[in-house]
Parts: structure tokens; C-alpha cells; sequence
């Protein structure tokens, strides 16, 4: 195994899921607030789970995101 490539390899993917998710979650926050499902004071539970199959590895992380 080379580390540095190990380690720039889980930050390109780290980095990519963290885009990706910001992306989302703006999305989907526009939308209900548009529904009227959202008026944007809530502070809303968040989970995200990662999973390798290959390594038979389960994380899942809580948290919060605040809309104001």
C-alpha cells in the first residue's frame, strides 16, 4: 500500500460526498420552503451513513443542520 496515494485517494472521495451532499441538501431545502413544508428558522436532524462493502464497514454519523 502507498499511503500517499491511500490518503489522497479518501480525501478525493471525502471531498467529492461533501459537494455532492451540499448540494442536495440545498435543493431539498429550497424546494420545502417553496411547499411552505419549511418557513427557514428549524433546525433539522441529519444522518449520514458510510458504508464499504469491501471492508465490511458501517459509520453512521448524526448531526444537525441549521437553517438560521
Amino acid at each position: 500500500m502507498n499511503p500517499e496515494t491511500f490518503n489522497m485517494s479518501i480525501r478525493k472521495f471525502l471531498k467529492s460526498v461533501g459537494v455532492q451532499s451540499q448540494r442536495e441538501i440545498e435543493g431539498a431545502v429550497e424546494k420545502a420552503m417553496a411547499a411552505g413544508r419549511l418557513k427557514g428558522a428549524e433546525t433539522l436532524p441529519a444522518k449520514m451513513t458510510l458504508t464499504i462493502d469491501g471492508l465490511a464497514l458501517t459509520v453512521t454519523i448524526d448531526g444537525r443542520i441549521s437553517l438560521e
